[in-house]
C-alpha cells in the first residue's frame, strides 16, 4: 500500500494528498436535500457497502442477540451468536408473512426465535425450527429458513452489508484499515460507554462537521478549540491527509501548550493510564482520525477510544451513535470516574455541534444558495461529497437511467 511520513514518525495508510494541490471546491446544495437524490443514495450506497452496526461484547454467548435498524433502508438486522460460536446476521422478519421477528427488545438472549403471529420458530443459526402444522404449506423447511444478512468482523467491530452479493469482501473494502483496526481499543473491549442522538441534518452535512478542523477553534472555544493548534497553525489543520479506497485518514495535530481544565486532565490522563496498566499499546498512530465510508470516525487515540458512527433516517434526518470502547471492569473508583467522565466530556463536546448543523440544513433548505463552497482543508467534504455522487451515478447507469446519470454528474461540477 502507499504511505505517507507524518510528522510522529509513522506512516498513514492510503495514497498521500496535498489540500494545496486538490483545492477548493464548490458543489451543488441538491444532494443535500433532494429526496430523489436521497433515495439514489440508499440504493447505491447503504444497500451495497459495509455498515459498522455493532461490537463483540454484544454478543459473547450463545443466544445473545441484538437488533439493528437501517432505516434508510427499511431494514431491521437481527445479529446472533450461535451455539457453533459463530455470529450471524439475519433479517428480522419471519418468513411466513414478512412479520418483525423480534420487536419486543432491542438485545438479550434467546435459545430459539418465535413469531408471536402464528407461532414459527426458527434457530439461532436461521433454520426454522417448528411451525404450526406445517404440513399444509406444501414446503420444505429448508426453504423458509431466515435470510440472511453479510456480516465479517475487524478489530471487534461488527459490519454487515445489506447486498445479497457483496461485491467486496470487508478486508478489501477497508483496505489497510483491516490491519490497523486491532490496534483500536475495540478491539479487546469487553464493554463500552454509549449515547445516541438524532439531528435534523443530512447524513454528509453531519459527517462533514466531524471530519475538518476549520470549525473547531470558533464552535469549541472553551473544549478543545485550541488543542489541536500549535504554533503557526492557528486553525489546526491535519498535518497530512492521505486516502485508500473511499476512505479518508489524516494525522492530528497536538498543542503542546493546551492546558485543559484540571477535571479533564484527571479524566482523560487517568483513561492513559488505565489503558498502559492493562497492556494497551500506545503506538505511533496514536494521532490517527480515521473517516470511513459511508458511517463512521474512529480515533485511535487510547485518551479517547470513540467510534461514532451515523445512519440517515431521511434526506434530512441523521442519527448518530458515539461509543467509548473500554477492556475490562472498572478497577477502582477513580477508572470508574474517568471513563464516566471522558464520555461525558465527548458527548458535551459533539453536542457543541448539534445546533450549527441543524443551522446549516435550514440554510440550505431555504434554497437561498444552490452551490456550497470548500476551502483546500476542507478536502475530505468534497473527497465524501463525491465518493457519493460517484456511487449515485454508477448504479443510475446499472439502471439505464442514463439521463439521471448525467444529472448526478451535473451535481459534481
Amino acid at each position: 500500500m502507499d504511505t505517507i511520513a507524518c510528522t510522529a514518525g509513522s506512516e498513514l495508510p492510503g495514497t498521500p494528498i496535498d489540500p494545496a494541490e486538490y483545492g477548493p471546491r464548490t458543489v451543488a446544495t441538491g444532494p443535500y436535500y433532494r429526496r430523489d437524490w436521497f433515495e439514489w443514495e440508499v440504493e447505491a450506497i447503504f444497500r451495497r457497502e459495509w455498515l459498522q452496526v455493532a461490537h463483540v461484547s454484544e454478543v459473547q454467548n450463545p443466544g445473545d442477540f441484538v437488533v439493528r435498524e437501517v432505516d434508510c433502508c427499511k431494514v431491521s438486522a437481527l445479529i446472533v451468536k450461535g451455539k457453533d460460536g459463530v455470529i450471524r446476521a439475519f433479517h428480522n422478519v419471519c418468513t411466513h408473512r414478512g412479520t418483525l421477528l423480534v420487536s419486543d427488545r432491542p438485545a438479550g438472549n434467546a435459545p430459539v426465535f418465535t413469531c408471536r403471529y402464528h407461532g414459527w420458530s426458527f434457530e439461532r443459526d436461521g433454520s426454522l425450527r417448528a411451525a404450526p402444522d406445517f404440513d399444509t404449506f406444501g414446503l420444505a423447511k429448508a426453504d423458509c429458513a431466515l435470510k440472511p444478512i453479510a456480516l465479517d468482523v475487524c478489530g471487534g467491530l461488527i459490519y454487515i452489508n445489506l447486498d445479497p452479493q457483496p461485491r467486496q469482501s470487508l478486508a478489501e473494502f477497508l483496505g489497510p484499515a483491516w490491519d490497523l483496526l486491532p490496534y483500536h481499543a475495540a478491539a479487546t473491549a469487553t464493554g463500552f460507554s454509549e449515547y445516541v442522538y438524532e439531528i435534523e441534518g443530512n447524513w454528509k452535512l453531519v459527517y462533514d462537521n466531524f471530519q475538518e478542523t476549520y470549525h473547531l477553534r470558533f464552535i469549541h472555544p472553551r473544549s478543545i478549540g485550541t488543542s489541536t493548534s500549535p504554533a503557526g497553525n492557528f486553525f489546526g489543520y491535519a498535518d497530512t491527509f492521505a486516502t485508500f479506497g473511499p476512505h479518508r485518514t489524516m494525522l492530528l495535530p497536538v498543542n503542546p501548550e493546551f492546558e485543559p481544565a484540571p477535571t479533564a486532565a484527571r479524566g482523560f490522563g487517568k483513561v492513559i493510564q488505565s489503558a498502559m496498566e492493562r497492556g494497551t499499546e500506545l503506538g505511533p498512530w496514536n494521532r490517527y482520525y480515521f473517516c470511513m465510508f459511508p458511517d463512521n470516525y474512529l480515533l485511535l487515540s487510547q485518551a479517547n477510544p470513540f467510534v461514532h458512527s451515523i445512519m440517515p433516517i431521511s434526506e434530512t434526518r441523521t442519527r448518530g451513535t458515539v461509543r467509548l470502547y473500554w477492556n475490562g471492569e472498572d478497577a477502582s473508583a477513580s477508572e470508574r470516574f474517568a471513563r464516566e467522565f471522558a464520555m461525558a466530556a465527548t458527548r458535551d463536546i459533539h453536542s457543541e455541534d448539534v445546533s450549527v448543523i441543524e443551522a446549516c440544513q435550514k440554510g440550505i433548505l431555504s434554497r437561498a444558495i444552490d452551490r456550497v463552497h470548500f476551502q483546500q482543508h476542507e478536502l475530505f467534504c468534497h473527497y465524501l461529497y463525491d465518493q457519493a455522487r460517484l456511487r449515485v451515478q454508477d448504479w443510475l447507469s446499472q439502471q439505464g437511467m442514463a439521463d439521471a446519470a448525467d444529472a448526478a454528474l451535473e451535481f459534481g461540477r
